[in-house]
């Protein structure tokens, strides 16, 4: 693959307040820790050298791959290795979207993985870790439960229940079925259904499948792939449980900061609550809220708990006490050696209401790094751009503007009517200034009578542009099929398009050359073909 890179701002496709963030706009440096670059982290290892739960997540983890069908020893190396203190992790964290959902799934943790890859070589004396957190007590199963293939949508069809990574993928043959007949005859194709065959059938939950793809597709690298629904885990931050229902302060810190940034003309992703926590069985997982009686009610399920016994049930069962999205970043936080979160546009935006949260815990803020964003094409589409006289940049304008702006640039004629405007201008001139003299409020008349002459000259000139279009028809065919092939249903291709096709075509390859390409800390949007 060759590549190409553009600033984000040019692709017209993320949010002002996350191109505020790498542009270090001061207005929002309260909201966030440390920047991501090489100076942010070597501060970030100072600050992260006290962690102190290592023995217990090695543990966890070790438990968690003994179910792997293939060992890795890198895997295992980087799970030992984080009983020093001079390790640390570098994560992202999605749902567990079948078959990996959206292509950012997989640009998510290369961007992880690069990065893991160059901190180590800035920081030698220390070891950087790949995670990815799987968003395994989520319990929005149609944000998961389907993807894309050559634009044909597969859906595991069937009735959600309790966390997604609970649910048992014993019904998914039809679904796996299907999503394999998309992928043609081929030996990559041959590879990547006995991936995803030995991942949903061979009767494990969401959890452990989506461990067991991740696991094969990234093993090589390291990467560790965490289920943080887990009782020994889930006891560390049993104090904050019980601190945060209680006391309220996660919804009194986050509701502040989400005022200031408003405040600021900054959007806010996310909403706190009074109780920022999900009562979760391998039934249901159901808000807690705090009755006027003092009582604790698990909704919809007819539960209630006195204040002793709710303090009772996390002390015995704090697995059952699952974080909701803005309490999960904390639990992240405290469980791992972490460096850095990797999230999407909208993830960073809600992290940076989630600051002063973090300082009342005093769990330090990790570092946010976006992401990397990329369009994956080919050699002839790059070919096309280039001979229809566009560029990378230019093509994530709007269709229609690039029809017109190809119309302008080849045209014969000349379809602006400025110079005619101008002479008109002059005239008017001449004509409010005689109006005036014989009654000077006849000005306002003037100017309404040349208002509605330059609107029709406006109109004229895009009668006129719309004229000379049939003169270039097939190329602005060629432009319109181009954008499509580009922005599968009019959005960036990574929102939408599973990466089977892609691997189809470049097989074992694929994830090396994004990990060659993707540059973590130069915050630009990478164009590969």
């Amino acid at each position: 693959m060759k590549a190409s890179y553009i600033e984000y701002s040019d692709t017209q496709s993320f949010s002002k307040t996350l191109l505020a963030y790498l542009s270090k706009n001061e207005e929002l440096k309260a909201f966030y820790g440390n920047f991501p670059d090489l100076e942010g982290f070597k501060k970030q290892i100072e600050l992260k050298q006290d962690f102190q739960y290592r023995h217990i997540l090695v543990q966890e983890l070790q438990r968690q791959y003994e179910s792997i069908s293939s060992a890795s020893e890198t895997v295992a190396n980087n799970i030992a290795s984080l009983n020093d203190s001079k390790t640390f992790t570098v994560t992202t964290g999605h749902q567990l979207n079948i078959f990996t959902g959206p292509l950012y799934f997989i640009f998510k943790i290369v961007t992880a993985i690069r990065l893991s890859q160059d901190l180590k070589q800035a920081f030698p004396e220390y070891n950087f870790v790949p995670v990815y957190w799987m968003a395994t007590e989520d319990h929005d199963f149609e944000e998961i439960n389907n993807t894309k293939v050559y634009g044909k949508k597969i859906v595991w069809d069937v009735p959600a229940q309790s966390a997604t990574g609970r649910m048992s993928t014993t019904t998914m043959e039809q679904v796996v079925k299907q999503y394999c007949s998309m992928l043609g005859l081929s030996d990559n194709s041959s590879k990547l259904t006995e991936l995803v065959e030995n991942a949903y059938l061979k009767d494990r939950n969401l959890a452990d499948g989506t461990r067991e793809l991740a696991h094969a597709l990234f093993q090589e690298y390291g990467l560790l792939v965490i289920d943080a629904d887990k009782p020994n885990l889930k006891k560390l931050f049993a104090p904050i449980i019980k601190q945060d229902i209680l006391e309220e302060k996660s919804f009194q810190a986050i509701d502040k900061t989400s005022e200031e940034l408003e405040e600021r003309g900054f959007s806010t992703q996310v909403h706190s609550r009074e109780i920022n926590f999900f009562y979760l069985t391998d039934e249901f997982r159901e808000r807690i809220v705090k009755l006027d009686d003092g009582r604790y009610e698990i909704l919809h399920q007819q539960i209630y708990f006195t204040e002793e016994e709710l303090l009772n049930e996390i002390a015995e069962h704090p697995e059952r006490f699952s974080p909701n999205v803005v309490m999960r970043p904390l639990y992240e936080e405290l469980i791992l050696p972490n460096l850095a979160y990797i999230g999407g546009g909208a993830e960073i935006v809600y992290w940076l209401q989630l600051k002063r949260n973090f300082e009342q815990y005093q769990i330090p803020f990790p570092i946010l790094v976006p992401r990397n964003s990329a369009m994956i094409t080919d050699d002839q589409t790059a070919g096309k751009v280039f001979r229809l006289d566009l560029t990378f940049k230019s093509v994530f304008k709007p269709l229609n503007t690039l029809k017109n702006d190809y119309v302008k640039r080849h045209t014969k004629h000349r379809l602006n009517l400025r110079d005619e405007w101008m002479e008109l201008n002059s005239i008017f001139g001449k004509i409010k200034l005689r109006a005036h003299k014989i009654d000077p409020s006849l000005g306002p008349s003037t100017d309404a009578v040349k208002a509605r002459l330059k609107k029709a000259i406006n109109n004229l000139e895009k009668k006129l542009l719309k004229a000379d279009k049939k003169n270039h028809e097939d190329a602005l065919v060629q432009i319109e099929r181009l954008k499509d092939r580009l922005f599968p249903g009019g959005g960036l291709q990574e929102r939408s398009e599973n990466f089977a096709t892609l691997y189809i075509k470049y097989g074992d390859e694929f994830i090396p050359e994004l990990v060659k390409h993707f540059n973590p800390l130069d915050f630009k949007f990478s164009i590969l073909y």
